[in-house]
């Protein structure tokens, strides 16, 4: 029988200890020291990990504070695989999901004919369109749409690609499509908590609505690029941040240990009257930011263009309250694939999985099926 390192089982008890381990980025974390008040930093710079504490530097082992950030990383992996999003089978009940159903009638209608089934086992009627009952187009030409348009066609654009595929819709068509399912998926997804880090960032865009200058202030997990949450605001430097930080809070479940912002004002405030505690470990805010170096909002900045490039091709926005920022949020977190998590969606990062080749389709069933339910 092995012996397990001493130090290993040192590093579990850390791991499994709220507060001793501080997620800086994924090549950096503070761990506390067991013995004084203070952190050592470990690092990893391609070769392997490195701490700063007395037991690796000496004596050139795999200390305990290597070992609970290992332990920490795997733990976080192993949660982060729980949510899994799957499509619908049309072989069981949406409601008790048995496989004891029959057909019960066509149900007629406008658009067509369409089958009806019973479950045997719960006694409920449905139908199979799920999430697009009543709809003319089929859901393969509504969640096509949705996809041109989030990845940069305007409205009349998308009108001539589904001419081209035989459906005469109008562009004011597609954005009631957008309108439509972005709400209903919207309070779905609401419903499902990230894994994020404990490293958050913050920034604001300037946008224009019907020609006024408006502030997209949003808030983006370090590691997964999840965008946690966003608010449209009418001024930039008067603007209470604090909404803001309260729904990121309410939609994770916890609150960050590091929040890396620019130097406005709101954001401090908002974050001693949201995130800072008196007890042990505080957390920081790095407000002090430049382009380049160790200290910046780079990450920020590349979903700001994200969210220029969409509205550039909008030509600024109708109204504060449109459903085009919020669908491009569940873009941007549940079907783009982004280089920088190799091939992975932020969503994915965070351990909720869409399985499907249309992640659109999948989550609209998923949410009409939720709305069903409740």
């Amino acid at each position: 029988m092995i012996e397990q390192d001493p130090r290993q089982t040192r590093g579990m008890e850390i791991a499994n200890h709220d507060g001793q381990i501080r997620h800086k980025s994924s090549t950096r974390y503070l761990v506390k020291s067991q013995s004084a008040n203070t952190w050592y930093k470990v690092l990893n710079r391609g070769l392997g990990w490195t701490c700063t504490c007395p037991d690796y530097y000496y004596r050139e082992a795999k200390c305990k504070h290597i070992w609970a950030v290992e332990l920490s990383n795997k733990l976080r992996q192993t949660v982060a695989s729980e949510v899994v999003i799957r499509p619908l089978s049309p072989n069981i009940c949406p409601f008790c999901t048995s496989e004891a159903i029959v057909r019960h009638g066509l149900r007629h209608n406008k658009y067509g004919d369409l089958q009806r089934f019973t479950c045997k086992t719960c006694g409920k009627r449905f139908s199979l369109n799920y999430g697009f009952q009543g709809m003319k187009a089929t859901p393969q030409i509504i969640t096509s749409a949705m996809q041109l348009y989030f990845t940069g066609e305007s409205f009349r654009n998308v009108q001539n690609f589904l001419r081209l595929q035989g459906v005469n819709v109008s562009h004011v068509a597609v954005y009631k499509w957008i309108g439509k399912y972005v709400g209903l998926m919207e309070r779905y997804v609401d419903q499902i908590k990230p894994h994020v880090s404990d490293t958050w960032r913050a920034d604001e865009l300037f946008v224009k609505v019907r020609g006024d200058m408006k502030y997209v202030f949003a808030l983006m997990d370090d590691e997964t690029r999840f965008w946690i949450a966003q608010e449209v605001a009418d001024t930039k430097f008067t603007h209470d941040a604090r909404n803001l930080f309260r729904e990121g809070k309410r939609l994770t479940g916890k609150s960050p240990m590091l929040l890396i912002t620019d130097g406005l004002p709101s954001y401090h405030d908002a974050y001693r009257k949201e995130y800072w505690r008196h007890e042990q470990p505080r957390p920081q805010h790095i407000s002090y930011i430049r382009i380049q170096g160790e200290r910046n909002n780079n990450k920020m900045e590349r979903l700001n263009g994200e969210v220029r490039d969409r509205e550039k091709v909008m030509r600024g926005l109708k109204k504060s309250d449109t459903p085009i920022l919020k669908g491009y949020q569940i873009y941007h977190n549940y079907v783009r694939p982004h280089e920088a998590l190799k091939g992975k969606t932020p969503a994915e990062s965070c351990g909720i999985r869409i399985d499907g080749e249309n992640k659109w389709l999948t989550l609209i069933q998923n949410a009409n099926r939720k709305s069903m339910l409740t």
